[in-house]
Parts: C-alpha cells; sequence; structure tokens
C-alpha cells in the first residue's frame, strides 16, 4: 500500500540515506523492509485468526455463535492494530488480492507486487504455526472443515469486492488514514453478513488450512476460495475504477500511506 520509490516503482515518501561500502542498493534495502513487514504484518493477523478461534472454542465450546464473536472481536481488533504498526512501512496490504489490485493500477512494480505476496503467504503459515503452538496442538495440522460450497464461493467474491472497495474506495478519495478503522469494521461485519465468514485473503485462506480448529479450512476448499477471492478483487477494481477515475494517481495511498523512514 505504499509509495512509490524510484528504485523499487513505490512512492518516494520511504527513504535511505545513501549507501556505504558494500552496502545493498537502497531500493533492495527498501524493499526488503517492506516485505518484512508484510511477512510480520500477515504472520500477527493470521495468529490472531487461529489463535482467536481455538481459545474461543475452548472457551465456549457449546455456543457457536459466541465464539464466532469473540474470534470476530479479536480478528477485528488485531488487524486494525497491525495496519497502524506496519502501515508507514509497507502500507499494509497483507492481502495478495490488495497487492495485484494495487499492481493493476499501476502503483507498484511487478518485482515488488511478487515479493509482497511472497512475503504474505510464508507470513500466513507462519501465523498459524505460531497459533498452533501457542495453544498446545500440532504445529502443521491440515484443517478437515470443507467450506467450497456455491453459497460460500459467491459469499467470497462479495466479501473481497467489499474490501477492495474500501480500501481503494479510501485512496481515491483521499482517506486512507481512516482505513485501520474502516478495514478492521468491514471485517468484523463481514464476519457476520456473509455464509463464508469472510475470507476475503488468498494468504489467510493458505494459513488457516494449517489448523485443524475452528477457523481452518480443508485442503480442497482452499484453491476454490482463493480463485473466487480473485475474482471479487477484479470486481471490486472495476468499480473503484469507475466510481474513482483518478485511482491511479491516489492509490499509492493504500492501505495507508507510507511515512518517511530512515
Amino acid at each position: 500500500m505504499g509509495r512509490r520509490q524510484p528504485e523499487s516503482g513505490w512512492p518516494n515518501r520511504v527513504g535511505g540515506t545513501g549507501r556505504a561500502g558494500g552496502a545493498p542498493p537502497a531500493g533492495q534495502g527498501i524493499r526488503s523492509r517492506k516485505a518484512l513487514a508484510e511477512f510480520v504484518g500477515t504472520a500477527f493477523l493470521v495468529a490472531a485468526i487461529i489463535g482467536s478461534g481455538i481459545a474461543a472454542a475452548r472457551l465456549s465450546p457449546d455456543d457457536v455463535g459466541i465464539e464466532l464473536l469473540e474470534n470476530t472481536l479479536a480478528t477485528a481488533g488485531a488487524l486494525a492494530a497491525i495496519i497502524f504498526a506496519v502501515g508507514p512501512v509497507s502500507g499494509a496490504h497483507l492481502n495478495p488480492v490488495i497487492t495485484l489490485v494495487d499492481r493493476f493500477f499501476g502503483t507498484t512494480s511487478t518485482k515488488d507486487a511478487l515479493t509482497y505476496v511472497v512475503a504474505q503467504f510464508a507470513g500466513g503459515v507462519t501465523g498459524a504455526i505460531a497459533a498452533n503452538t501457542m495453544f498446545g496442538d500440532a504445529v502443521i495440522s491440515l484443517s478437515t472443515r470443507h467450506r467450497a460450497s456455491g453459497p460460500h464461493l459467491l459469499a467470497e467474491v462479495i466479501a473481497t469486492f467489499g474490501l477492495v472497495l474500501i480500501v481503494f474506495g479510501l485512496a481515491g478519495s483521499g482517506r486512507s488514514h481512516l482505513a485501520p478503522f474502516a478495514v478492521g469494521a468491514y471485517i468484523a461485519a463481514a464476519y457476520w453478513f456473509t455464509s463464508s465468514t469472510s475470507f476475503a485473503n488468498p494468504a489467510v485462506a493458505l494459513g488457516r488450512m494449517c489448523s485443524n480448529s475452528f477457523a481452518g479450512i480443508a485442503p480442497g476448499s482452499v484453491v476454490p476460495f482463493m480463485g473466487f477471492e480473485l475474482i471479487g478483487g477484479a470486481f471490486g477494481a472495476s468499480c473503484v475504477a469507475v466510481l474513482y477515475p483518478q485511482i491511479r494517481r491516489s492509490a499509492r495511498h493504500v492501505v495507508v500511506a507510507q511515512e518517511e523512514a530512515a
């Protein structure tokens, strides 16, 4: 979600001070910091989703509604906080769909987009491992929870469409500073108004596959979920392009604007 660097295609406010001796080029160092931010941010997000799901199932084993409420509140709160924390470095995409839409609008280069996506998927799996381990479960336990029904896949299209609309609509209207609150609130709501509980994120889907818990998803459901999330992202990008024709100029503030950093 970012701002362009001459070396890497990102908008230029994150900044280096040059390099000395055998130090890597400034663009490489900036890209590495952005990738680390995406990795850590996505890992914490998935850990929050899975960990709170495990805790909810143990604390409220006989009430699925309360379990979902507990999972929702923890996820939304963690998501907003993570965006605040890593947004100034990478923009806090935390989601391959957001990164690909950002690439579509020309804000980032293909190389940077690929770096982000790899970091996000790696972070998703790492977050699952962390959550499983914290709660004494197997480090990786593939979920048996099948979710890929027609209604659930439609829900993923709608959920991802809405997420893209929120993120890029805020950028297009110059209100990206509200993104942590708006994105957290949207995901909290979408947990309840979509039948799939709003994954809306391929990296999260991959991570949740690695935990046979309340938040898990069976391997056979992951690829369909990812595919329909990409479809929802494409619909969302098309809608944003019509609503905000200037988006190619303002998308550099997605999800939040990056700040100058030493």
